[in-house]
């Protein structure tokens, strides 16, 4: 792989498919359809050897890219992955051909343009995971925002132009502060050092005192918790989930949610240590009542989309809990259960999609009985909800049990509050399920209901596959971002004892001068 700039060639790969769409007529829907699969699946191809040929015995950011773009103001084209981006990056390349697919009989109006908006998103997404540079993240951060405003409001339900720019207006708000954190800390370390610069490795050499990093923590926090989104951030998504099409619904779960919570490992956390040390408090509280306040709201919806929607609020609440337990365990599960919640949940989407293509209703109410009727699909969907409450053997119960034992680890009152997600999450997954697939029949237009075909099928094995796959064999997965993660600790750790040092030295001096 030296010398070969496959970070780059992923990323921007979709933008080739952009181009050979604006070639194709409008009107032959299939064709477009099958090119924009084409160009997603040969993506998904080209980003394994990344996977592959990535060294798990190096902590630092492989496949490094830096060229110069705007050398006056310190500005580089610069790439790069670690084992925190690795698999992430690999999750955004195999999902968009999915989405592709989930979406040919949906998806019939401007449909070359939903396509471009796919693919250009997916350039966004990728490249948001690999910049090492601030300000070109947040090239990529902001052009993420457009394409996906489009897939809202355009393509979405009855309420779409309310839940777009509902989305539009919290995801700028936070990103307006994050950009304002972003010149402060590039002209705050620039006057210090004297070199300007948004090279990340750089910044994380020069962290500024605590007096600055809250500030400009608490600025990048906000933005990256909105995206997550944590409570009491959060009402724009169920909003967005439920008027978004399914592949909107699919990406926002899969990827677009997870751009918070690596941010704040990658950014947040990493740039200011103190500040993050002092918040530990304040964002544990914050994810337990995100936990705990998703997974009973969601318990009460009666629209089934809208459910799965809020139980993302209660499971990147778990994800958040890992990663401020601040120990290898609660790190590592939380990364592993980020990639476990874009799998099951994006999988909940497209069979609720199905389902809604098939009677035009996501009312819980207006099914039950269905596991006759369809049976092929009730076999998905039971796997499907298996692995998103987290059963032994599926993907979810590794990264939840390590995220608890990260918290146990850290403060047991913390893995208590947390582990109740467990069981409200079996509770209002189960009983979805319950009323959804088993029962009488009521509604004569059940019974009419035609089973999966091919095509949705052949959409939902690759993602089962991996339901067992990261169930069975969590190691190969974990042991990527082993030494990336206790490099991040190691640094973290320094930069706090560090500080704590230094705070009993001014205090000894000032008791010495009394």
């Amino acid at each position: 792989m030296q010398g070969i700039p496959i970070i780059s060639i992923v990323t921007f790969f979709p933008l080739l498919g952009v181009l050979i769409l604006f070639m194709i007529n409008k009107e032959n829907e299939r064709v477009l359809k099958g090119v924009a699969f084409v160009i997603a699946l040969i993506d998904f191809i080209i980003s394994l050897p990344v996977l592959f040929y990535f060294n798990e015995n190096t902590p630092g950011f492989q496949f490094t890219e830096m060229y110069v773009w705007i050398e006056r103001l310190g500005i580089s084209y610069f790439v790069g992955i670690d084992g925190i981006s690795l698999l992430l990056f690999v999750l955004t390349t195999f999902l968009v051909p999915i989405c592709i697919l989930c979406s040919w009989t949906y998806i019939h109006k401007n449909v070359r343009e939903f396509l471009i908006c796919m693919l250009v998103l997916e350039t966004g997404m990728l490249g948001a995971f690999v910049a090492l540079d601030l300000f070109l993240f947040y090239v990529f951060w902001e052009l993420m925002l457009i394409p996906m405003y489009f897939i809202i409001g355009v393509w979405g339900g009855q309420r779409r132009i309310y839940a777009a720019i509902k989305f539009v207006l919290y995801t700028l708000f936070g990103s307006v502060l994050m950009l304002v954190a972003i010149l402060v800390l590039y002209f705050y370390v620039g006057s210090k050092t004297g070199d300007y610069t948004f090279n990340l490795l750089k910044l994380y050499e020069n962290i500024p005192p605590y007096e600055v990093q809250i500030w400009l923590f608490a600025a990048f926090a906000l933005s990256f918790a909105i995206k997550v989104p944590m409570f009491p951030l959060h009402t724009w998504l169920p909003d967005a989930h439920v008027e978004a099409p399914t592949a909107g619904s699919v990406i926002l779960a899969g990827v677009l949610l997870k751009m918070g919570t690596y941010g704040f490992i990658r950014f947040a956390m990493g740039l200011f240590p103190n500040a993050t040390q002092a918040s530990i408090p304040f964002f544990v509280a914050l994810s337990i009542i995100g936990i705990i306040y998703g997974a009973l709201v969601a318990m009460m919806q009666p629209d089934v989309k809208k459910l799965v929607a809020y139980s993302s609020v209660s499971h990147l609440g778990a994800v958040m809990l890992g990663l401020f337990s601040l120990n290898r365990e609660g790190i590592e599960g939380g990364i592993y259960q980020m990639l476990n919640h874009g799998l099951s949940t994006g999988a909940l989407f497209i069979m609720i999609g199905m389902l809604y293509e098939r009677r035009h209703t996501r009312l819980i109410a207006d099914f039950g009985g269905l596991t006759k009727q369809i049976p092929v699909f009730a076999a998905f969907f039971m796997v499907v909800t298996l692995s998103s409450i987290g059963l032994p053997g599926l993907n979810g119960f590794i990264g939840e049990f390590l995220i608890f034992a990260g918290a146990f680890k850290a403060n047991t009152l913390w893995a208590v509050l947390g582990v109740t997600s467990v069981i409200l999450s079996a509770a209002y997954m189960l009983w979805m399920f319950q009323r959804v697939m088993y029962g009488p029949i009521v509604h004569e237009e059940n019974k009419k209901i035609k089973d999966l075909n091919l095509r949705e099928i052949m959409t939902m094995v690759p993602i089962v596959i991996m339901f067992f796959v990261m169930g069975l064999y969590p190691n190969y997965f974990l042991r990527k971002m082993h030494l990336s993660v206790n490099e991040f600790l190691n640094r973290y750790n320094k930069h706090v004892t560090m500080s704590i040092e230094n705070k009993n030295i001014v205090n000894e001096q000032v008791k010495g001068g009394k």
